[in-house]
């Protein structure tokens, strides 16, 4: 594969190097921050080898390469563009006060916690491995008790595990603090400090009596902050605003000897007697109250959060997930562990098995490409190209596949199987449960996948999902070969020169560029217009044949007396109402003439269906043609809207 052809097909179709202001990189997918997005080519995007989906986000437009891959893309789009994927975007402050509230509280999450993921994953998974060794899962012995040479193995790993969450206030501190503007090496310098040894550890709270610094008379409690999170997330602003209003008004002979001492000592003391106790407090309160909600709606509460989980990874709320998840698995003494990863795990065996069972159902050629690599990271825990670039993509298998994650989520919600640790939610997801619970997770996860699967089996045959594109690629030639069973006509004669083409319904007629349809404002199915017609009947736009008839009544192909293969397509997406609303009044082998009435469908009804009545009227072997499109505002078959040249 050549990353260097990759980058530079990217950078080409995004508008260029000038139109590119900050390039970074998240599990999955490359994100471009673009001076103008309108600039963007989505279609010749997508086209690019590698790419398995491409979607615009607020004001980023990210492309889904996968795991691995777009590193390696990554780094080559920063060597060309002379940039670090680390660099701020110019205008980094505006892109940060686009979208509402939510949306930047959600944005502002992600980019602290995602670059910290490997970390804890690492613990995580380390985790399990330790839970492994020291589980009593052999008639009440653990592997260490079998063997007893290993347990000095159990015991690194153990230290090694917990050292992440131990020490996940220097993490956060690190990430939060560069976010928020600040110098990164204050904010882990923050974190060490509320993880200093010297303080009582949080996870001994009620257990052994805490020192007390005697200031001046005034008390202060000497507590740790291990495995919190809110209250280093408000620290990090706090040590970050304090520096940033430092450097304004201290003269620079000072600035680097005095704006780290005040900027760390103020923030310090406002941490151990205000802002730590009471944010301490909140996130237990966050944590317990979330536990106690999912424990006592039990396999409803379950079913509900597998149902929306999907949903809500679309919107990337789910980074801000990882704050309370990691709060949940810190305090697992009181807690039992988190839901949260359980049901991630849910939902990613459910998206990944919709996605096989598409690689298994489509003849499309690129689908099952796309599927193959993404089904795969799917089950293994990374959902975002098989989402985007499959289940969402067709709709209804994304549909399955929540659905899926629901039944799962509620077998687990209702025997109570809880993560112990983090790691690859998905089919590794054992290693960060207990050993008591492998068999009910194994179980929901075989629940969430067999439901997926099935279900979007039925859908396909049921919804046609393998979309519109594929019916109008596809089918034509089996329709043609099914339908066309009369004995041959005698050929008319084929017209020469210019040919005129009239509108085949009343209304405005456009540009096929400016359908409301992608695949055909493309121009893949072939050059044309698009029409928002004033009332649902189609007329024949010149003399000819019909060559086929659409089994669902909604689409026609005329052959005219020229030997040109036209397309008229009534409706967007209307191939799903299953012929329901629409009449034919010819049949595949008719002759007509301009103005013969061929097709009736109820736009009302499409409407209410959830479709549009926009018409196409294509000529389809555009490429041999010069076409001339005539747009027209009131137009009528009288309206000469095409010339062939």
């Amino acid at each position: 594969m050549d990353y260097a052809k990759i980058a530079s097909q990217v950078i080409e179709n995004v508008g260029g190097k000038a139109n590119i202001k900050s390039v970074q990189h998240c599990a999955t997918r490359l994100r471009l921050q673009l001076r103008n997005n309108d600039l963007r080519n989505e279609d010749a995007v997508s086209d690019i080898e590698g790419v398995k989906g491409v979607f615009l986000t607020q004001s980023q437009f990210q492309i889904i390469f996968g795991s691995g891959l777009v590193n390696l893309v990554c780094d080559e789009v920063q060597k060309q563009l002379g940039m670090s994927t680390a660099a701020p975007a110019e205008d980094d402050e505006k892109e940060e006060k686009k979208g509402n509230p939510l949306q930047r509280l959600v944005k502002l999450l992600s980019d602290i916690f995602v670059p910290i993921i490997p970390a804890i994953v690492a613990g995580g998974l380390l985790m399990g491995l330790n839970n492994i060794l020291t589980a009593a899962m052999f008639d009440g012995k653990s592997v260490i008790d079998l063997y007893p040479q290993w347990k000095g193995l159990a015991t690194a790993i153990n230290m090694f595990a917990s050292a992440p969450f131990t020490f996940l206030p220097v993490l956060i501190g690190f990430s939060a603090t560069k976010k928020f503007g600040g110098n990164p090496y204050l904010g882990a310098a923050m974190g060490m400090i509320m993880v200093h040894p010297d303080l009582l550890s949080a996870y001994s709270i009620g257990i052994a009596k805490a020192p007390v610094w005697n200031i001046f008379g005034f008390k202060i409690a000497a507590i740790g902050y291990q495995g919190t999170v809110l209250p280093v997330l408000a620290v990090a602003f706090i040590l970050a605003t304090i520096e940033k209003k430092l450097h304004k008004v201290t003269p620079t002979w000072l600035d680097n000897l005095t704006t780290p001492l005040i900027s760390i000592m103020v923030t310090s003391f406002l941490t151990f007697i205000f802002v730590g106790p009471v944010l301490r407090e909140a996130g237990n309160l966050l944590a317990d109250g979330i536990t106690w909600v999912y424990n006592t709606l039990g396999f409803i509460g379950g079913g509900l959060f597998g149902l929306v989980y999907a949903p809500i990874c679309l919107t990337g709320m789910h980074h801000s997930f990882i704050a309370i998840e990691t709060q949940l698995i810190a305090a697992k003494a009181t807690t039992g562990g988190s839901f949260i990863f359980t049901t991630a795990s849910m939902n990613n065996v459910a998206q990944g098995a919709a996605v096989i069972a598409v690689l298994f159902l489509t003849k499309n050629e690129k689908m099952k490409s796309i599927c193959s690599a993404s089904g795969v990271s799917a089950l293994l825990g990374i959902t975002e190209p098989g989402m985007f670039g499959v289940t969402l993509k067709l709709k209804y298998p994304f549909y399955a596949a929540i659905i899926g994650s629901a039944v799962g989520n509620a077998y687990c919600a209702a025997t109570k199987v809880l993560a112990q640790a983090l790691g690859a939610a998905g089919l590794p997801g054992f290693l960060s449960m207990l050993p008591k619970d492998y068999l009910n997770f194994a179980i929901g996860l075989i629940l969430s996948m067999a439901v997926s699967a099935v279900l979007t089996v039925v859908f396909w045959k049921k919804f046609n999902i393998e979309g519109e594109e594929t019916v109008k690629k596809e089918e034509v030639e089996k329709v043609k070969k099914e339908e066309l069973k009369e004995e041959p006509k005698e050929e008319p004669v084929k017209v020469q020169g210019p040919q005129d083409l009239y509108s085949p319904m009343k209304g405005e007629v456009l540009s096929v560029e400016k359908s409301n349809d992608p695949a055909f404002a493309s121009k893949a199915m072939g050059d044309g217009v698009a029409i928002n017609p004033t009332e649902g009947i189609v007329y024949a736009p010149a003399d000819g044949t019909i060559s086929l008839v659409f089994p669902t009544k909604h689409a026609m192909g005329i052959t005219l007396n020229s030997g040109v293969e036209l397309l008229i397509h009534a409706g967007i997406d209307t191939v799903k109402m299953e012929g329901e609303g629409f009449t034919t009044f010819v049949s595949t082998g008719d002759q007509v003439k301009k103005g013969d009435k061929l097709l009736e469908f109820d736009m009302d009804l499409v409407k209410e269906k959830g479709y549009q009545t926009q018409t196409m009227f294509l000529v389809a072997d555009a490429k041999e043609k010069e076409i001339e499109v005539k747009p027209a505002v009131n137009a009528d078959n009288e309206t000469k809207i095409m010339v062939l040249k």
